[in-house]
């Protein structure tokens, strides 16, 4: 079993409030509230404080000069548990993507904008949460703000979680594609697979986009194949993340290799090998020789960490 609280940008603690999404008023109010909490974007990197514990999201009120000048496109992210509301602003035109937003907002030195990638194995696990969806629908807005049906300029609705078109009235909404990461296992040894362009040493867990038409165990099989020649057999669910680089939901399955011998597809990987359960202990704890795991905050290294730890079932 893994626990969400384990997937970083998993496990909200926002009740999301669709219900509210379409209601002007209640969005007025709440943007009004001076218990609602604001996070400022830039380039699609939320403001963090650098604290003795890690980076920590910077919430500011909706009257703060950083952002009121932005909420009329806020996106609405939820309520907390006590009530509050808690949007999201692009704050981006602030100073272009080469400039430097901190000279130009004045920023304290603690305080700067981030990538999430960048400081993923350091998120706290409420901040990566809430993070993910803004960082998501500000991509999406960035990409998509012409309707695809006709060519006119979309205009921002329900809360900021959809475009409608003025001229044919399409409704847009944000997309997710999913990927499966899969723990393929020959008894006791895992398949890994290794990218050009990867930290040295570094291997994951072989991936890939689902298909149309596909189901989640014919994408397992399909993508294992295609990259290793690796035969599977079944294939079971595990666990699941929220990928904002860009829209990706991660689909974590266990799968049973009727094959072991590997013949490299060169375009898709650089490298793959069966590793043994005590070569992803030591990798975990960065005493392999060779061989460094997925990085921290990767679901690939929770699904690892899960199965030398006996918590992922069989297959």
């Amino acid at each position: 079993m893994i626990d969400e609280s384990e997937i970083t940008f998993g496990g909200s603690y926002l009740d999301r409030a669709d219900r509210l999404r379409g209601d002007a008023d209640a969005m007025a109010r709440l943007l009004a509230d001076p218990a609602s909490r604001i996070l400022p974007f830039w380039q699609g990197k939320p403001l963090f404080d650098r604290t003795a514990a890690g980076p920590r999201l910077v919430w500011l009120k909706a009257d703060d000069p950083m952002v009121a000048s932005h909420t009329d496109s806020a996106l609405f992210l939820g309520l907390d548990d006590a009530g509050a509301a808690h949007f999201a602003v692009d704050v981006s035109a602030v100073a272009p993507p080469d400039g430097d937003p901190s000279a130009v907002l004045n920023l304290p030195a603690t305080q700067g904008f981030a990538d999430l990638r960048a400081v993923l194995g350091e998120l706290d696990h409420r901040d990566a949460a809430i993070a993910a969806p803004a960082k998501g629908i500000f991509e999406w807005r960035r990409s998509h703000g012409f309707c695809s049906n006709c060519g006119a300029r979309n205009v921002m609705a329900h809360a900021g979680w959809r475009f409608d078109c003025p001229a044919c009235k399409r409704p847009h909404f944000p997309r997710t594609d999913p990927v499966v990461i899969m723990l393929v296992l020959d008894g006791d040894r895992v398949l890994l697979g290794r990218q050009p362009g990867w930290d040295e040493g570094m291997y994951s867990l072989l991936a890939g986009f689902v298909e149309p038409g596909e189901t989640i165990e014919e994408a397992v099989r399909r993508e294992v194949a295609e990259e290793t020649s690796v035969q599977v057999g079944a294939v079971r669910y595990l666990t699941s993340q929220p990928w904002p680089f860009p829209a990706s939901l991660m689909i974590g399955c266990v799968a049973r290799a009727e094959s072991t011998a590997i013949t490299l597809d060169p375009r898709e990987l650089e490298d793959a090998l069966w590793a043994s359960k005590a070569e992803i202990w030591q990798a975990l704890a960065g005493q392999h020789p060779r061989l460094r795991p997925a990085r921290k905050g990767a679901v690939a290294q929770a699904i690892l960490r899960a199965w030398v730890e006996g918590r992922t079932g069989s297959v």
